[in-house]
């Protein structure tokens, strides 16, 4: 096997042109497909880190049929105070859970004594929304405190928002809420900071302390709208989710049906479609990198052929089995594709490392929302990539190969 392997290295030698240039033409190929999974890969990793990290947590939980009517924020579809107990129970013992925060959102009217309009707000409990959401710190602008995110009697407006009626940090407004009986409140709260918009201009949410919310909506016992639910380790999304989804089917309603339904941050964000499209077009490039390997392996292996022909036809002469031939084919199209996807690998690699040293600055949402890409790739996409290179180097290689293995010696030799 390793004289078939350097025999095949010294025929790629003969034509150092065509050799060079086909492999280079694989070693781009593997080059852009490492680079883009690098970029993507990073890219994906950052910004579900700023929508799980800033808004929605890892997982919510929610009374069922909340989410069918999320976009009317009903307040009469919340988690009773006897139920959010027992959730609370179901999630202080599972142990991949990380930090859990109430939340109560219902829609308002805010005015600056001038001016009135409509927003969304989320009553939150300061400490435990930073422990489940730790980036939503740092999309408060002017904020009264810089290590906490409010306290009673204050209120973080939207920035888009605020601009539009010329609040700013430390004004004063009303919020007037009608609660699920129908009956209206209004209370004086300070503005203590701005949230800035992660997903761009027109966001409308405000965030109050969850007991001012429930005096607002004069709640008697608590009631909240959903429970967000932060993991120690995201990469166990999937089973965390399976787990607690069984706990939580043990607590019925009155009709007999789930009281809960959980869902994971990817089904309940659009950008989750942005995610998947990344997805198909990191593989439609390696589609692409199969298609050059191939064709490229398939040319030089029947240019070699067609060349090689008195040569092929001297061997069989010589008493060579034609699963030799064939297997000196196969080895230069294997040879080939085995060198230009190391040195792709390598190139591509180094690429990454320089991007990581450069660093790659995207903004995301709000012009504000500013972080740096880490690019990089596992080595199991590496191996895997350079497989497929391999193998398809390798099909691309067997019809030259049985060609040349079915010449018969006469004909060859007699072969101009």
């Amino acid at each position: 096997m390793i004289k078939i392997l350097r025999l095949a290295l010294k025929n790629l030698l003969r034509y150092k042109r065509r050799t060079l240039l086909t492999g280079l033409l694989i070693a781009v190929g593997m080059v852009a497909v490492i680079v883009f999974a690098g970029l993507s890969g990073s890219f994906k990793t950052a910004v579900v880190g700023q929508i799980t990290d800033s808004v929605l947590s890892h997982l919510q939980v929610h009374r069922k049929g909340y989410t069918a009517s999320i976009d009317n924020l009903p307040l009469d579809r919340m988690i009773s105070f006897e139920a959010y107990t027992n959730l609370l129970s179901v999630l202080s013992q599972t142990e991949a859970v990380a930090a859990v925060s109430p939340r109560i959102k219902f829609g308002a009217m805010l005015s600056n004594y001038a001016q009135t309009t409509t927003l969304r707000l989320n009553g939150i409990d300061p400490e435990k929304e930073h422990a489940a959401v730790p980036l939503l710190l740092s999309r408060i602008r002017n904020g009264i405190r810089p290590d906490v995110l409010l306290g009673p009697g204050e209120v973080l407006l939207p920035e888009i928002l605020a601009k539009g009626m010329a609040l700013k940090t430390g004004d004063t407004v009303v919020l007037v809420a009608n609660n699920k009986d129908g009956s209206v409140n209004g209370m004086t709260f300070k503005v203590a900071g701005l949230v800035e918009s992660l997903m761009g201009p027109g966001g409308r949410d405000g965030y109050l302390h969850i007991d001012d919310a429930a005096t607002l909506l004069r709640m008697e016992k608590t009631e909240i709208s959903e429970m967000a639910v932060r993991l120690k380790d995201l990469d166990q999304l999937a089973a965390v989710a399976e787990h607690l989804s069984n706990s939580l089917g043990a607590f019925k309603n009155k009709q007999g049906k789930p009281a809960f339904e959980l869902h994971r941050w990817d089904q309940l964000s659009p950008f989750y479609n942005v995610v998947r499209m990344m997805n198909i077009m990191n593989m439609g490039i390696r589609m692409i990198l199969i298609s050059v390997v191939l064709i490229s392996v398939l040319n030089v292996m029947m240019m070699s052929v067609y060349e090689r022909v008195r040569e092929i036809g001297t061997l069989a002469a010589m008493g060579t089995q034609p699963v030799r031939i064939m297997a000196l084919f196969v080895a230069e199209g294997f040879s080939l594709g085995l060198v230009s996807a190391l040195a792709g690998t390598a190139v591509g690699l180094g690429v990454l490392w320089m991007l990581n040293i450069v660093g790659v600055e995207v903004a995301f949402g709000g012009a504000n929302q500013v972080f740096m890409l880490e690019p990089s790739v596992s080595a199991t996409e590496v191996i895997w990539t350079c497989l497929i290179v391999l193998l398809v180097s390798i099909i691309a290689g067997l019809q030259p190969a049985a060609k040349a293995a079915r010449l018969a010696p006469a004909e060859a030799l007699r072969h101009v």
